[in-house]
Formats: C-alpha cells, sequence, structure tokens
C-alpha cells in the first residue's frame, strides 16, 4: 500500500513539491511567499446606510487607500516593513511588503459623496450612507 502525506492546506502541486523537499530538513515553508492576501470582508446592511468591515491586521491607518470611480469603490492597502539586525561577523536584513486591492460595484442607492472610514482594532470599517430614497419609509393607513 502506498501512502502518502496528506495536507489540508491548498497548496499547489509545485508548493507541495518544494515544501516537502525542503521542510523536513530546513523547516522551511513556502506557504507565506505564495499565498493571496485578500482580506476578508463582511457587508452589513441597515436602514440608513451599508457598512464593509474588511479584516486587516497589522495596517495602519495610513496604510489604506478608498477611492470611488464612477460607481466603482476601490479599497487598497499596503504596509512595508524592514527589519535589520548587525552583529559581529554578519548584518541581517528583512524586508517585507504587504498588499491588497478589493472592488466593488455599489449599487445606485449609495450616497458616494459622503462615504467615511475608520480603523480599529485590526478592521476597517467602509460606511456606505443611503440615498434618502432608499431608506425604508414608514406609511400610516387609516382604517375607513
Amino acid at each position: 500500500m502506498l501512502l502518502k502525506k496528506f495536507s489540508e492546506s491548498a497548496l499547489s502541486p509545485f508548493e507541495a513539491w518544494v515544501n516537502d523537499l525542503f521542510s523536513n530538513d530546513f523547516g522551511f515553508t513556502l506557504r507565506p511567499l505564495f499565498s493571496a492576501r485578500i482580506p476578508a470582508v463582511n457587508v452589513v446592511e441597515k436602514d440608513d446606510y451599508y457598512r464593509m468591515d474588511f479584516a486587516v491586521p497589522g495596517f495602519s491607518k495610513g496604510d489604506f487607500n478608498i477611492k470611488v470611480d464612477g460607481n466603482v469603490l476601490t479599497v487598497s492597502g499596503e504596509r512595508k516593513s524592514e527589519n535589520s539586525k548587525e552583529e559581529e561577523n554578519f548584518t541581517m536584513k528583512e524586508f517585507s511588503c504587504t498588499s491588497f486591492t478589493r472592488s466593488f460595484t455599489l449599487p445606485d442607492t449609495v450616497q458616494t459623496d459622503k462615504i467615511s472610514a475608520e480603523y480599529s482594532d485590526g478592521v476597517l470599517k467602509v460606511t456606505l450612507p443611503k440615498t434618502p430614497e432608499a431608506k425604508p419609509k414608514a406609511i400610516e393607513i387609516k382604517v375607513a
């Protein structure tokens, strides 16, 4: 019987082959190098607005760019970091860059000129106010 190592991660055949080749001897994995870093987004609808919550831990407020072009909302972020360590016989420098871009087509019921955003505790909250016509209206009906 042939036994094959099972991995629940969604590695491509090339990634799996390279991981099998190096991971046992060097403790090295390629998963962080190849993984897509697209933040999860939750969309909440209230009577007066829509809100999009992006899970983006580790970013800061200045790392985001939010723009509306026509009826397309684009949210992007880029975080760069550099670590260096110097000792007697060597210098080590590590650079990392994490970025993402997400685009969404907005309904006509959004007031694009009043969109706002706030970032707190690793969550970017983009609030999309609804137009007055889109807000639910209570109508009183009298019984005759």
